[in-house]
């Protein structure tokens, strides 16, 4: 009860000081006396802007329950500040005491302290605005190496399909190449398709000791047992792989364009930490090499007579890659730095689903492919989205009403929000920071430790019941923030998780900002200072010979992302744990 007491008073003298030393001179209106009439005199509650109040009527309230002759509420607060300044300026002497002046002069100071802060925030947005137009036109997808105009690309028939590169659980991949005619060849090597001379264009002098092929596409295979033989089946069965489709991936049958326009699932910008599917068609089951051996009961009857698949299926065309981050871990072990820039691949992968709202669900070091650049550091692309969660209607917000609700793939790697979640009629699992989560346990194995809920025994967690303590504490070489943001993507509330955007934004920090961006120094105009420098120093390298760094590509691909409430929450973030250690 002394609380409300308190509280009470302490409204009371702050409408008496407001009052005071707001009015101006001239006849004054207190509690009792009519207001002036017109809209100046403001409105309250069930009032409309311009209605007067008659004589003795109740005085006017605003929202907050302060009477309506306080208009300053409604001007802003520089305004606000600028007048209580200058009334205490122009006020007599013995207009007020000592100490209801300090007071008064300390609201009007602090009113503009607050401005000013506002007024720097608005300044790093702005500038944060410009920086991320200029670098998002910079950052455009590259071309489509299937371009429609030189190539078709929609029958299986026009590619050369090599050897398997690997098999899944409901798919197998193998590596591809398109024969080009000779007056062709200068166009293909320029975007990419064929490093090497093709198989079909071989000088007259050199017909003896041919090159070897050169194999620049894969060409994913879904096994087809319960989605029928029709194109139309089979795009709306395997829609969910037809995610990170290009515009022109579905444009050769007439099938997919139709799921397409009804309102299939969402079709996943290009983000170069993201796979891109060049080319998808349904074509028949064809035996390819190691068919028979590697997955026999798929095929069609015809190829393999106890075999269930059906005679038709969905073909995926995308780039080939060297191999799996599982096979990059096996025989490399990257430096700590090297560890954290591949780890912000991923989270820089993860945010840019998060936010054209599609969840990946089944992330794993087997569904990241690697592509070592000319010093041989590694690019990572998140791939294989057959589990995804890409609905319009529900977005990241799927309802649970009953356990056969598809919660994804990969239960090792589900996060605590996910794998504890009951079905109800109205739970709805929220996967914004799912994939979050996923890439926190990868953190592990990119930084050379067992990924602790793959372990046995007493290494192994389970996500539905583990507790952050018994996490394994990654190696003292790790940089303490690095480690600090594992951890803190662990946590088992997902509330008190960073998203995958903020915690880009703290790795980013953390590898390029650590000198300027101290605590002390953690001001808005010293950070954009800082973004401007990065600016033109990523805009030179980029010009140069290190435009297929790795870091020089992730530079352009933070500042084609900046926004500065993201950025200002991951910089808090960082300082606070320094400030910790």
């Amino acid at each position: 009860m002394a609380v409300r007491q308190a509280l009470g008073r302490g409204l009371q003298l702050g409408r008496a000081l407001l009052l005071r030393f707001t009015a101006k001179p001239g006849p004054t209106y207190g509690w009792g006396r009519p207001e002036r009439p017109g809209p100046a005199a403001g409105w309250g509650r069930g009032e409309r802007p311009g209605q007067a109040a008659g004589p003795g009527a109740e005085p006017r309230r605003l929202g907050l329950g302060l009477p309506g002759r306080y208009r300053f509420f409604r001007q802003s607060v520089a305004g606000l500040a600028a007048r209580l300044q200058r009334q205490f300026v122009g006020r007599p002497r013995g207009g007020a005491g000592p100490c209801g002046r300090a007071v008064f002069l300390a609201f009007g100071l602090g009113l503009g302290l607050i401005e000013e802060k506002q007024a720097e925030g608005r300044r790093a947005a702005s500038a944060c605005e410009e920086i991320q137009a200029v670098f998002t036109q910079k950052n455009k997808p590259l071309p489509d190496p299937l371009d429609a105009r030189r190539w078709q690309g929609f029958r299986l028939e026009e590619y050369l399909i090599g050897k398997s590169i690997g098999k899944g659980c409901s798919a197998a991949v193998y590596e591809a190449t398109m024969p080009v005619l000779p007056q062709n060849q200068q166009v293909a090597g320029s975007i990419g398709l064929l490093p090497g001379r093709g198989p079909e264009i071989i000088p007259r002098e050199e017909e003896q000791a041919p090159p070897a092929p050169a194999f620049p596409l894969a060409i994913k295979m879904m096994w087809n047992i319960s989605a029928g033989s029709s194109s139309e089946a089979i795009f709306s069965t395997m829609s969910q792989e037809l995610v990170p489709a290009s515009r022109v991936a579905l444009a050769g049958e007439y099938g997919a364009v139709a799921h397409r326009s009804k309102g299939g699932p969402k079709q996943l910008a290009a983000h170069p930490n993201v796979i891109r599917v060049f080319r998808a068609f349904t074509s028949s089951v064809p035996l390819l090499p190691g068919a028979l051996l590697d997955y026999p009961d798929v095929l069609p009857p015809r190829l393999h007579p106890e075999g269930l698949g059906h005679g038709r299926t969905l073909f995926l065309v995308m780039k080939n890659y060297s191999c799996t981050l599982r096979q990059y871990l096996r025989g490399n072990s990257p430096s700590p730095r090297l560890a954290t820039v591949m780890t912000l691949q991923l989270l820089e992968g993860v945010a840019h689903l998060v936010q054209q709202g599609v969840a990946h669900r089944d992330l794993k070091s087997d569904n990241v492919l690697v592509e070592p650049d000319a010093d041989g550091c590694p690019w990572l692309v998140i791939t294989d989205f057959g589990c995804c969660l890409a609905d319009e209607r529900v977005g990241l917000q799927l309802p649970f009403t009953s356990w056969y609700v598809d919660r994804g793939g990969n239960g090792c790697l589900m996060a605590p929000e996910v794998s504890t979640a009951c079905p109800g009629p109205r739970a709805v699992i929220d996967y914004s920071k799912a994939d979050a989560w996923a890439v926190g346990a990868l953190a592990y194995e990119i930084f050379g430790l067992p990924n602790p809920f793959y372990g046995q025994g007493r290494a192994h967690l389970e996500s539905r019941s583990y507790q952050e303590a018994q996490l394994p504490a990654l190696p003292e070489s790790v940089p303490p923030e690095v480690r600090q943001l594992v951890r803190s993507l662990l946590q088992r509330d997902a509330s008190k998780r960073p998203s995958a955007r903020v915690a880009a934004n703290l790795l980013h920090l953390s590898l390029w900002g650590e000198r300027t961006l101290a605590l002390k120094d953690l001001k808005p105009d010293k950070m954009i200072g800082w973004l401007l420098q990065q600016s033109a120093a990523t805009l030179l390298a980029n010009r140069l010979a290190e435009k297929n760094c790795v870091e020089t590509r992730m530079k352009m691909l933070f500042l084609a992302n900046l926004e500065y409430e993201a950025l200002s929450q991951a910089a808090l973030l960082l300082c606070s744990w320094r400030a910790a250690l």
